[in-house]
């Protein structure tokens, strides 16, 4: 059985570190940008990511990419 795949939703996701608990464990914080062109590239996603650190006040320990797809049977 073939399936396709349609990609119906993108979002962007920055991982900051904004400092360690009482434990000495990394704190994380997350900002997300949802409503992303699923025709949007990784590249352009990442030049995205990398021009908004900058303005940032923690350190960008990770850029994610969440994508939504249907699939259907052809």
């Amino acid at each position: 059985m073939a399936v396709n795949t349609l990609k119906v939703d993108s979002r962007l996701q920055l991982v900051f570190s904004t400092g360690t608990d009482e434990d000495g464990n990394m704190v994380l914080k997350r900002k997300s940008f949802n409503n992303i062109k699923t025709n949007a590239t990784d590249e352009q996603l990442h030049e995205v990511s990398i021009a908004l650190y900058p303005l940032q006040q923690h350190i960008l320990v990770d850029i994610a990419r969440d994508d939504r797809s249907v699939l259907t049977e052809s």
